[in-house]
């Protein structure tokens, strides 16, 4: 069965701000086992479902989108970046419009922030930087399996 975590935090628990705008911003390291047999690819897609407000939520707000990533790989380090990304590893579009992580950065109440890892029966062609709706759309009848991690986040200021 396919499992995601990270040393940063546990599943339910605050994400640190070193994750976030109010720190360095940096992506947190995450691990993953029980990628399934016949796994050609992996793929990332972190979001927040409750913007902009977890009271009234409007819009699932994007902050990471990774595909491509081999099935051999258990995981990626802390504030990695694109340069250092696994072999292969292409970086989808997040909602800033950027490619990269972007951290939690709630503009009111805490919000819940998913690591979503799917393990896909193909390697996808390159998809010149999709939003998460164009890679959903190209996985779509292609995961053998997914994990989820889930942390929460509210600003300090």
């Amino acid at each position: 069965m396919l499992k995601i975590g990270s040393v940063a935090f546990e599943e339910g628990e605050p994400i640190p701000a070193a994750h976030t705008c109010e720190g360095e911003n940096r992506s947190p390291m995450l691990h993953w086992e029980g990628v399934p047999a016949g796994t050609r690819s992996l793929a990332l897609i972190v979001d927040d479902p409750d913007a902009p407000d977890p009271a009234a939520p409007k819009m699932t707000y994007v902050h990471w989108v990774l595909y491509n990533i081999p099935p051999d790989c258990a995981g990626l380090a802390e504030g990695i970046e694109a340069t250092r990304l696994p072999a292969g590893t292409l970086e989808g579009l997040n909602d800033w419009k950027r490619p990269g992580y972007g951290g939690p950065c709630p503009p009111i109440g805490r919000h819940r922030y998913f690591h979503k890892l799917y393990a896909l029966d193909v390697k996808l062609p390159d998809l010149h930087h999709p939003t998460k709706a164009a890679l959903e759309a190209a996985m779509r009848g292609h995961v053998l399996g997914e994990a989820r991690l889930m942390g929460t986040y509210q600003k300090r200021r």
